[in-house]
């Protein structure tokens, strides 16, 4: 099961990872991030090691939503060295997040 980010534990787990950071923007009355989330846990368990993949409740953790401007969702925001390093809005194919995933990893 991905990560879950919230307001509380992003600094930490997002911010001040060593890792790549993949963070998905959610809600559990969104249609289209329901379709994401089997792509999401794939990528967690293919990018172990590599990247850390989580999710974030935008309506559980308001304060992350609103610092980085998540107007639609699912937004899915890629962290590097605690800097936003790519970003893709909407539900879209597998690897497109693969892309920004490779390109950033190392």
């Amino acid at each position: 099961m991905a990560l879950k980010f919230t307001d509380e534990n992003f600094e930490q787990e997002v911010l001040n990872s060593d890792q790549l950071v993949l963070v998905d923007f959610y809600a559990d009355w969104c249609g289209p991030c329901k379709m994401m989330a089997p792509i999401i846990e794939e990528l967690e368990g293919e990018y172990d090691g590599v990247a850390k993949v989580g999710k974030l409740d935008v309506d559980g953790s308001p304060n992350t939503s609103a610092k980085y401007k998540v107007m639609s969702i699912p937004t899915m925001l890629f962290f590097k060295n605690g800097e936003v390093v790519g970003s893709i809005v909407g539900a879209v194919p597998k690897t497109q997040i693969t892309d920004v995933l490779d390109q950033n990893k190392e």
